[in-house]
């Protein structure tokens, strides 16, 4: 036995030996740290693996330094490293306990904020166990210190360090290849952290919030208060006048938001195999009081949903390239929707399905001023009740009611639907309709998932009415962006009844549809050419509010003197009557545009359609990355404290009883106490063993 303890030493105090050693504890822990104190969703083999081997290559390529150096240094330099690893995983593993979000430089660099919301908690908050992180620390700081491993003296060889630090970078690259294989446009979308540290790493993680930090702060270091001079001169010329037929016809309702995922406005009255795909939604769309705009079209780029969400509550474009909801949703300053109408006495509350951190929405909202953001830990969730990216829409709406009736009225809410999503599969008992027969197994299920979507939003609408909300709110209903992509366009000429799609049928197929519905609101179809950057506008003024000194780049739907060209966030645009798709221009039947022919009239007005795309885009950009609304004062607005908006559910169930008691207005309190759940029906068949 002396004798194997003996060879073990000498083993363990060798360079090679002692870093083998170190590497094999900063990975265990890592790894124990991430099946234990994190949620970070793996699906599939790949997954696993991923996360299994992804704490290697930081790993070898931090450790490695020590062996740059020699004697005891190098072990030292090696043990350093662990404890600041296991400080990392320490703090991370608080933080996310109480906000499921890792820490990134950001929030690091702004520690009153960080301090504010863990300081008073913390205590609460921590686990006994969570200092095991440091026991491997503890351990080989004990066995260099009593000499029980006792270091390698001799002149170290570079030459390893240098090898250590190619095997890091190659295995990383093996691992962000097979990210980005499983997880396609992983880092320039960023749709959630939690994906990041699923497939790269913490360590990997920290290292890019740092770069994406100092890009951030460079460009923002750069803005000026005079900037925002420029934007406001340009937002003014462009600024529409309100309708004066519909300026504050809803003064004082209830805002709906309903999020219709993925659904385009070829679906609306559109029949499959002789049945309407969605007749709940067509109903709604054609009643004498909702406004239907048949010419609004979607307006992302790689955000996707975060970008819809970006224009419809700031009336900002989304960005470039990535997500804005990820990049600057927790640090810039705004003025969005939520925020201006919490001021004006609405609660203002999200509702989603899925986990919070998707698309940043846990710290965008606090930006944006949502009083409350009730997201996966507040729903009941079983296997089957959940489809894809978060419970199926049926569950979701039933489950929303008991926090939807707590709300002190008015309130503006936001419900975001999840089934319609790519890849649109769904499970046979809630099949209604059949699948299309394209060929195109992606596209073929379509009408599947949006018909359970039309189910759902009709079994929403049927509790409105019965709880009295119906004639109390203004209900939105939009598409977020198109459901079919254009990598499928043999499949979208079958479902048209076409031969083929052009590119400008592509960009017609853009449209998704934009419902406005209040009893007082003479409905009809709108023909104006509008999107979604000019939802917020068209709401303030529904609703009353003074919109003139507002920072806004879309333009009242309503207005009779609007510009309505449409920018895409690839610089295209739409418009009535002439399109620029590509190099292409089209007029408005769909015909190629030699432009060589067009009238002097036609050039200049060709080129102002252009000129406002390029225009509306860039300052929207240098608004989002400089930041530049901390310069702009708007009239009767104060601006967003972070601080003060907390969503975990013990917070956010508080705080409703809370606002309950303070102002009775809520539908619970108007219905004498007694809850209107029993008044939600719905043939999810998950419910009916309930």
């Amino acid at each position: 036995m002396s004798s194997f303890i003996k060879k073990t030493r000498q083993v363990l105090s060798s360079r090679s030996g002692f870093f083998i050693l170190v590497l094999f504890l900063f990975w265990l822990k890592t790894y124990i740290v991430y099946q234990n104190n994190f949620t970070l969703g793996v699906n599939n083999n790949v997954q696993r693996f991923l996360l299994f081997v992804n704490p290697l290559p930081f790993g070898l390529l931090l450790l490695g330094l020590g062996l740059y150096f020699g004697g005891r240094k190098s072990y030292w330099i090696e043990v350093i490293i662990s404890l600041l690893q296991s400080v990392w995983l320490f703090a991370n593993t608080l933080y996310y306990r109480e906000f499921s979000d890792f820490l990134s430089v950001g929030i690091i660099k702004s520690s009153s904020s960080v301090s504010n919301n863990l300081g008073l908690s913390v205590l609460e908050i921590i686990h006994p166990t969570d200092f095991l992180v440091f026991l491997d620390v503890l351990v080989l700081m004990l066995l260099l210190s009593l000499k029980v491993i006792q270091p390698d003296l001799s002149r170290p060889k570079r030459r390893y360090g240098v090898i250590i630090s190619v095997l890091a970078v190659v295995l990383f690259a093996g691992n962000l290849g097979l990210a980005e294989k499983d997880r396609s446009q992983l880092l320039t979308r960023t749709f959630d952290n939690n994906y990041i540290v699923k497939y790269l790493g913490l360590d990997f993680f920290a290292g890019y919030s740092a770069y994406q930090s100092h890009q951030q702060t460079a460009t923002r270091e750069n803005a000026r208060a005079s900037d925002v001079e420029k934007v406001l001169d340009y937002v003014n010329k462009n600024r529409s006048e309100p309708n004066i037929s519909y300026y504050g016809k809803a003064k004082g309702k209830n805002v709906f938001i309903l999020h219709l995922e993925s659904f385009q406005q070829f679906l609306i009255n559109y029949k499959s195999d002789g049945q309407e795909v969605t007749p709940n939604i067509n109903r709604f769309y054609a009643d004498q009081h909702t406004l239907s705009f048949d010419n609004f079209f979607n307006q992302v780029g790689q955000g996707k949903t975060s970008d819809a969400e970006m224009m419809l509550e700031n009336s900002l474009y989304g960005l470039p390239s990535g997500s804005g909801m990820t990049s600057y949703g927790a640090s810039n300053t705004f003025q969005a929707l939520p925020a201006i109408l919490d001021q004006k006495g609405y609660s203002t509350a999200s509702f989603h399905g899925d986990v919070g951190s998707f698309w940043n929405r846990d710290n965008t909202y606090k930006s944006w001023g949502y009083q409350y953001f009730f997201d996966e830990p507040y729903y009941k969730t079983k296997s089957n009740y959940s489809i894809g990216y978060g419970l199926k829409d049926k569950i979701f709406f039933q489950q929303s009611v008991k926090y939807l009736e707590q709300l002190p009225q008015p309130f503006y809410a936001k419900m975001i639907t999840l089934t319609n999503h790519y890849p649109y599969e769904l499970d046979k008992d809630n099949q209604s309709i059949a699948k299309t027969k394209t060929g195109d197994k992606t596209v073929d299920g379509y009408v599947q998932t949006a018909r359970y979507l039309d189910q759902a939003f009709g079994e929403f609408m049927n509790y409105l009415k019965k709880s009295g909300l119906y004639d109390k709110s203004v209900i939105v209903a939009y598409g977020d962006h198109y459901g079919i992509s254009e990598n499928h366009p043999k499949a979208l000429a079958k479902l048209l009844g076409k031969k083929s799609v052009t590119k400008y049928d592509l960009a017609m197929l853009q449209k998704v549809p934009f419902m406005i519905h209040s009893d007082n609101l003479q409905g009809g179809i709108n023909h104006t050419y509008g999107g979604e950057i000019d939802v917020m506008p068209t709401l303030m003024d529904l609703l009353g509010i003074q919109n003139t000194d507002t920072i806004q780049l879309g333009n009242d739907l309503l207005s009779t003197n609007r510009n309505q060209t449409v920018p895409f966030r690839n610089g295209d645009f739409v418009s009535p009557d002439l399109s620029k798709i590509g190099s292409k221009v089209y007029d408005n039947q769909g015909n190629i545009v030699n432009t060589k022919k067009l009238t002097a009239q036609q050039k200049e007005i060709l080129k102002d359609q252009q000129e406002h795309t390029d225009k509306s885009l860039s300052l929207s950009d240098k608004i989002v990355t400089g930041d530049l609304l901390r310069f702009h004062t708007l009239q009767d607005f104060t601006k967003v404290d972070k601080s003060q908006y907390k969503y975990k559910y013990s917070y956010g169930i508080k705080a409703l009883k809370q606002a309950q008691k303070k102002k009775k207005t809520s539908v619970i309190e108007q219905n004498g106490g007694k809850s209107t759940q029993d008044l939600y029906q719905t043939d999810a068949p998950e419910l009916k063993d309930k």
